[in-house]
């Protein structure tokens, strides 16, 4: 693991962010019921793509940090989220290859896992700057990063191998000096 970014557990009301593992593999392979809702990203739909995406998250521990979401209210993992192309040396990560099971989408689940992130980065780890991508097309990602005060820097040609191409990113970030009102709208947002 990262030894900057460490490792967690890191816990707030209904959400546990764990280290993931091998472990995790057919927890993960029952989250996504739609698949066609992920068209923008990659995500474990059986046991087979469930192993090599949680082969792939724990390949390079020193550039990604993979979490297992975990439902306070009942125990299920309901999705995962990382920290990549993690940067100690520029106290700079990225957060995402985050997906979640339909039935926690639009709850307090999302804006929780990514304030824990975004507080043991940002207070923790003295992170100056959190990074986010998604494809440009991806209008419903695009929109929970903005809501979560991160600021919109620009599209990112050909950024990424995307299918039998290449797709164009859609790149946020938030430094520390944003931190401080973010994390008071997040507090506000978990817990209503």
């Amino acid at each position: 693991m990262s030894a900057w970014l460490g490792s967690g557990p890191l816990v707030a009301g209904r959400v546990t962010l764990r280290p993931l593992t091998v472990d995790d593999v057919e927890a993960l392979a029952r989250v996504v019921g739609d698949p066609t809702a992920f068209r923008w990203t990659a995500v474990p739909t059986d046991l087979a793509s469930s192993r090599a995406w949680v082969q792939a998250a724990l390949a390079d521990p020193e550039r990604r940090i993979a979490y297992a979401v975990i439902d306070n209210t009942d125990g299920r993992v309901v999705g995962s989220t990382s920290y990549y192309d993690i940067d100690p040396a520029n106290r700079a990560a990225t957060i995402g290859y985050t997906f979640y099971a339909d039935d926690v989408q639009g709850t307090t689940v999302n804006p929780t896992a990514k304030f824990l992130l975004m507080r043991h980065a940002f207070e923790d780890c003295g992170a100056v700057r959190l990074v986010w991508h998604t494809h440009e097309n991806n209008t419903r990602s695009r929109a929970a990063i903005a809501k979560l005060g991160a600021t919109f820097e620009g599209l990112l040609r050909k950024h990424r191998r995307f299918g039998d191409g290449w797709r164009t990113t859609a790149q946020y970030a938030m430094i520390d000096d944003d931190w401080p009102v973010a994390k008071q709208r997040l507090l506000e947002r978990i817990s209503d």
